[in-house]
């Protein structure tokens, strides 16, 4: 597996863990029967319940567009190191940005998003030339 490709793998585990903490943060804070319905309106979710939904919200947004620039470096075969290291980048930005969203670290919780989007620009661009 390529490391682009092993980044790709633990990114989408890190989805699922970051799942995890939005369900944690919000066990017994949320009321049960609301989030059970069909939501047909807006849940309330105080605090950091709403920090972990939104960075959840930003993670699913972010991830689709990493997963393309993995796959069009591995289906061209057009790894290299730096592709490799921007992928890293990419997931360890992607750590940090879930204690920065929750502990509301400003500015820093921007620029860490920002790493991760310049992480997979930069493979993107690395793919077309």
């Amino acid at each position: 597996m390529t490391p682009e490709l092993t980044a790709l793998t633990l990114a989408a585990l890190l989805w699922i863990v970051q799942f995890m903490i939005y369900l944690a943060a919000g066990h017994g804070k949320l009321d049960v029967q609301q989030a059970m319905g069909p939501r047909d309106e807006p849940v309330a979710r105080p605090g950091v319940v709403g920090r972990m939904h939104r960075a959840l919200a930003n993670y699913s947004e972010g991830l689709p567009l990493f997963a393309i620039a993995v796959l069009v470096l591995t289906l061209s075969e057009q790894g290299t190191a730096f592709t490799a290291a921007c992928a890293w980048i990419y997931l360890a930005a992607r750590v940090l940005y879930i204690p920065a969203y929750a502990l509301g670290w400003m500015p820093w919780r921007t620029v860490i998003w920002m790493l991760s989007l310049f992480a997979t620009l930069a493979m993107l661009v690395s793919a077309l030339v």
